[in-house]
Formats: C-alpha cells, sequence, structure tokens
C-alpha cells in the first residue's frame, strides 16, 4: 500500500500488456480465495440477460504482464462484520501496476483484481457492523480486490464521508493524502514557518504534500519536479518555489532559493541521485522522510552527513501502519476527510478513466503522463 518497492523508470513492460484492454472470455466459476478474505473475487460465466443484476464487473489480472480483462463476477454474503460497497470511484496507484507485473512485495494469487482505495456507497452491512449503514457514502482501503463495481470489506477497512466531501474527491485521499500526512505530521513532525522540499511534485502524492504543508501546516514548499510544466502546477497547487532537477544540481538550485540555511523537512519520492541531492540541501536538524523510489534506484544514505548536521532520516510505509499502528493509521485518514471538508485541502485530480479503459489508465501513469491523482470511474 505504499510506494515502498522501485519505481516504474527503466522496468520492461511486456507490448501486450500495454495494449488496450478488451474483455475476454469468462473463466471457469472457483471458490473464493482463503474462504474469507474481503473482495477475493469469485469467478462467474458472464450474463447479462435477465435475473443476473447481481452479477458486478471488476478488473482482473489472469496472467502477470498481460492487459488486465473485464470481467463479471458472482456476489458472495456479506460476513457478520462486513460491508458490501457500491464502488464509485478507485485510485490508480504505482502498486496497482507493479502488482500486475508481478514485481510488488505482495504477489495475490492469480487470478486477482488491482485496487488499493476507492470511494462509494453502502449497499449492505452484515449483522455486526455498527460503524456505517446503508446508503452512507464511505472511503476504504484494500489488499488491492476494489478495482470492481462492488467490494466487500471488513468495517474496520471504512471510514464515513463528511456530507460536504463528494465521493470523487474523497477516492483522493486515503493514499495519497494518507501518506501525506503520516509524513509530514506523524514522522517530520512539520511546525508552522519551516521550509518542507518535496520531490515529484506533480505526482498524487507530491501535490498532496504541497496541499498538507502549505494549508494545514503553514509551513513553505519548495516544489522539486522534472519538468517546467510540473513545476508551474505545482506552483498553482500552493507551492513557494520550484525546482526543475531536469536542468541540473537540485542541491545548487535550493541553495540559490535559501542559502546557506537549507530546508528544514525533506518528503522523497523519488530516491537515487534525486535523494541525495535532496538530503545535501538539509539544514541543521533537518529531517529527511522516505516514502518511495519511483526514479527506479534506491540509494544508500551517507552517514557523515546525519551525523555532521544531526540530521534525520526515516521512512513511511503507509500501509504497515494499519498493521502495527491502526490508531496512527486511521487517524491520517479521519485528518484527510476533516480537512476536506473544512476546505483546507482541494485534490487534484489529473485524469480519470471508465472501468473498462483501465489499462489506458496504467499506460497513462507508466508513460509519466500523469499529474495528480489518476481515477478509474465505475459509474
Amino acid at each position: 500500500m505504499a510506494t515502498a518497492v522501485g519505481g516504474l523508470r527503466g522496468r520492461c513492460f511486456p507490448r501486450a500488456w500495454l495494449c488496450r484492454c478488451e474483455p475476454v472470455p469468462s473463466l471457469s466459476p472457483t471458490g473464493s480465495r482463503g474462504g474469507d478474505a474481503p473482495g477475493t473475487p469469485v469467478l462467474a460465466p458472464c450474463c447479462r440477460g435477465a435475473g443476473c443484476g447481481r452479477h458486478y464487473r471488476a478488473a482482473l489480472c489472469t496472467e502477470l504482464k498481460q492487459p488486465l480483462a473485464i470481467e463479471e463476477l458472482a456476489p458472495r454474503p456479506v460476513r457478520p462484520r462486513q460491508v458490501r460497497v457500491d464502488v464509485h470511484f478507485c485510485g490508480v496507484n504505482f502498486a496497482d501496476i507493479l502488482v500486475c507485473l508481478g514485481q510488488y512485495q505482495e504477489r495475490p494469487h492469480l487470478p486477482f483484481t488491482p485496487g488499493m482505495e476507492f470511494s462509494g456507497t453502502v449497499l449492505e452491512t452484515g449483522k455486526d457492523v455498527s460503524t456505517v449503514k446503508e446508503g452512507d457514502g464511505v472511503i476504504g482501503v484494500s489488499d488491492f480486490n476494489s478495482m470492481a463495481e462492488e467490494y466487500i470489506a471488513d468495517q474496520k477497512a471504512l471510514w464515513k464521508i463528511p456530507e460536504k466531501v463528494i465521493l470523487r474527491e474523497a477516492a483522493c485521499l486515503p493514499v495519497s493524502y494518507g501518506t501525506a500526512i503520516m509524513a509530514l505530521e506523524h514522522r517530520a513532525c512539520t511546525q508552522p514557518g519551516e521550509t518542507v522540499l518535496v520531490t515529484a511534485a506533480a505526482g498524487a502524492t507530491g501535490l498532496a504534500v504541497i496541499d498538507v504543508a502549505t494549508n494545514v501546516l503553514q509551513a513553505k514548499v519548495i516544489a522539486a519536479a522534472g519538468s517546467e510544466e510540473k513545476c508551474k502546477l505545482a506552483m498553482q497547487r500552493g507551492a513557494q518555489s520550484s525546482v526543475n532537477y531536469s536542468q541540473g544540481s537540485l542541491k545548487e538550485a535550493v541553495k540559490k532559493l535559501l542559502g546557506n540555511g537549507g530546508v528544514d523537512v525533506v518528503i522523497d519520492t523519488v530516491g537515487g541521485h534525486v535523494f541525495l541531492e535532496a538530503l545535501r540541501s538539509l539544514a541543521w536538524e533537518g529531517r529527511i522522510v522516505v516514502v518511495g523510489f519511483s526514479g527506479g534506484t534506491i540509494a544508500s544514505v551517507p552517514a557523515n552527513l546525519l551525523l555532521l548536521k544531526n540530521i534525520s532520516a526515516m521512512g513511511v510505509y503507509w500501509g504497515r501502519y494499519r498493521d502495527q499502528n491502526f490508531p496512527v493509521f486511521s487517524r491520517s485518514l479521519s485528518s484527510a476527510l476533516q480537512y476536506c471538508q473544512q476546505g483546507r485541502i482541494q485534490p487534484h485530480i489529473g485524469a480519470v478513466f471508465k472501468l473498462e479503459e483501465v489499462n489506458d489508465a496504467f499506460l497513462h501513469v507508466i508513460k509519466r503522463k500523469s499529474t495528480g491523482k489518476v481515477l478509474i470511474s465505475l459509474k
């Protein structure tokens, strides 16, 4: 659930996998994997005639490194603490692409449905569910499986959406804003007036960091990105300064902006030489938070730099908090919803694709055309 693995740069994508998705003949019916696993698809023959209204469509990875298929699946009963959600929007993340390539740290059994975050409305609740009711708008997180018209979730994996927040915006919050809030507030303890440097600033997480740092924490943001267009977008979204690190040294560019002082906080999602340049841009007692490695290279930390400036280097694997410290994990999502309801943050949606365009959505991300959040619309 976090970009805790290598990025997409330099990876080999089979040509067939990048083709536009076309529905394929349905697979033979099977039982769900692991019995009680929430959201595990139960495959059924395609059925579009009378009496088949309860079947729902889902994007299925039936073979790694191949285009996803659109299948109709048979629903299964909800268990006592589970909730059936009518999914409206599902976020597209690097991890969805990597898992379909077999290159993510979690490897679901085939066939599986990608999708780690979603928004929708409650269709049905189990008899022991007390947190939501039928008709409520919710956001949720999953161990994949949510890129479908329906998803069954444990009630603990759902958060009720406030009335003022629309489903489209809400779908942007879990991974990107959960990560941004965790990195800025819980790990870096960012204070008002501090300077935050964020890399890959025009991506979904980068823009979320800019939004939270600027509009919630009252920090000053330097946005670092790989093109003038992306730098311009980051500035439009609230960054005070920008640096195009494809044009030269990130460290030198930051020095021109701040002098010898440096930045207080770095949120890095790129890794490699960008991480090292950002590390060298930190001020005395600065903090650098590793969020991911979208550049494809994991850098080694020069420990002498930590010593000389009393720098702290730390990581954020947001999804791991769900198992290791659920109250902190839940608070990041509750905060995101609260900030959105209050109008303090405004998620940026870069593109929306239909379910049958899921492979186009993946290709959009792979080719680095995406800015902000990319969504799949299930309606």
